[in-house]
């Protein structure tokens, strides 16, 4: 039924299916070609870091742009030839660019110290090609200078150890200095005293990351494999942060946390010394990345197998000592500033507590002043002429302010009253015409007539002295 041809070809698939696995060694198999694509984000460590990135990740979506970035090389991108291809950008990335400039114009104008180099802060509201070009320019230069500072910084720090020592070793007597010269040359013998280091980017360099950090034997060590390895974003290049992982082991060496004779900001700048020297002699185009290609190439150079032989930090020192005098005189200089300021505000201090006093001072005398002035109101509220507790024999009713028709009206009848009065007293005097007007002719006695005027008398005349 079946021919031949057709048992053939089921046999040959039934070996294929019972035939055992090949062992592949993955270390030697090709990995598979991609694409590379420049890392999307690496931190420059620049204030405007973030303003940068945006703003080539923007020019990278224009095709245009991003096919001339790739083909022009490092030199014409610093003489500001890259920037004047903005002209020919399409205009909805022009527009996004004028925005991320108003929002670092907006940014800027928070922090008025920083400078504005890296944009034309004289036209804030369009991204123009003079922007581009002072980006560029700006940010090469900070790149270039930002290694060149954290070395001048991490040379202040050793500086100021140093000056430290010595000014504790003035402190001590002479037994405790001799005691304490003898434990600092300790120190350094035992710094000095590790395993040799292997230059950085050499092939043994690298053979011992291969072997330790990835555990596979040395004697396979390829080059690209390890590339892949290691590129732990994999974008294809070696970013600053990848490179300066690979020393780690032959850091190690030399710098333990652990002991008191290592000091772990030396072993951050012997890293960033390690990186800088692979850096020039692997990044060609001068990028600041290390592509798989330039990586390749330097593995090929004789210095990749035979390298010369790296020097520490103790075996290269970072100042001499006629800049460590000139630093601690620019130190005195600085104390005393800074004393003469301390005795300026302190002087300023005790000038406000004096003022403070006198305006206290001030504040209680017009405190008093309100006082007295409410007492002499209170005081001049009560009625004149009467003293505490005397009765008013006339009330408010009958006051001259309050009725002074009813006022003058009693003035006038007092007066009437009182010379009545007085006339009856005197008619009582007259002994003849008085008998016959005011006394009963029966009883001799005074008549109610002269009792009535009597009384009549002493009203008026306490009438009159209340008036």
């Amino acid at each position: 039924m079946w021919g031949p041809s057709c048992f053939c070809l089921i046999l040959c698939l039934w070996a294929c299916l019972d035939a055992l696995p090949v062992a592949v060694d993955k270390t030697k198999v090709s990995p598979p070609v991609e694409k590379l694509e420049p890392p999307e984000s690496v931190d420059t460590g620049l204030h405007y870091d973030r303003y940068l990135r945006e703003v080539i990740d923007f020019l990278e979506k224009d095709p245009h742009f991003r096919e001339k970035l790739h083909n022009t090389d490092m030199e014409d991108i610093k003489q500001g030839k890259l920037a004047k291809e903005l002209d020919f950008v399409s205009h909805h990335v022009r527009t996004k660019l004028d925005e991320l400039k108003r929002q670092e114009v907006n940014r800027l104008n928070v922090y008025e110290k920083l400078d504005f180099e890296h944009l034309n802060h004289m036209n804030p509201y369009t991204f123009e090609v003079e922007d581009l070009d002072r980006l560029i320019k700006s940010a090469t230069n900070d790149l270039e200078n930002f290694d060149k500072e954290r070395h001048e910084d991490f040379k202040r720090y050793e500086m100021t150890k140093e000056h430290e020592r010595r000014e504790h070793l003035k402190t001590l007597d002479e037994e405790a200095r001799k005691k304490e010269e003898e434990h600092y040359e300790e120190m350094k013998k035992k710094h000095a005293d590790h395993p040799k280091i292997n230059h950085p980017g050499s092939q043994d360099q690298l053979k011992k990351v291969w072997e330790e950090a990835d555990g596979l034997d040395p004697s396979e060590f390829e080059p690209k494999t390890f590339f892949k390895l290691h590129d732990t974003n994999g974008d294809g290049y070696f970013d600053e942060q990848e490179l300066e992982a690979l020393f780690t082991k032959e850091l190690e060496k030399v710098y333990d946390p652990t002991h008191e004779e290592d000091d772990m900001m030396e072993m951050e700048e012997e890293r960033l010394r390690m990186r800088e020297h692979v850096m020039t002699e692997v990044d060609t185009n001068r990028d600041r990345l290390v592509s798989l290609d330039e990586f390749i190439t330097a593995t090929n150079r004789k210095e990749f197998l035979e390298p010369d032989g790296w020097e520490t930090l103790e075996q290269n020192p970072m100042y001499t000592e006629e800049e460590l005098k000139e630093f601690e005189q620019h130190l005195a200089r600085e104390q005393q500033e800074l004393n003469l300021r301390s005795n300026e505000l302190l002087k300023q201090r005790e000038e406000l507590e004096r003022q403070q006093e006198q305006l206290n001072a001030q504040k209680m005398e017009l405190q008093q002043a309100v006082e007295h002035m409410e007492r002499l109101k209170t005081q001049k509220t009560e009625p004149p002429g009467q003293a505490k507790g005397q009765c008013n024999l006339f009330p408010l009713f009958w006051s001259k302010a309050f009725c002074p028709v009813i006022w003058n009206k009693m003035l006038i009848f007092s007066n009437y009253f009182s010379v009545f009065g007085k006339f009856s007293t005197f008619c009582c005097g007259n002994t003849t015409w008085g008998q016959s007007a005011f006394v009963t002719r029966s009883s001799a006695r005074p008549s109610c007539t002269f009792l009535a005027a009597q009384a009549l008398l002493s009203v008026c005349n306490v009438f009159v002295c209340c008036m």
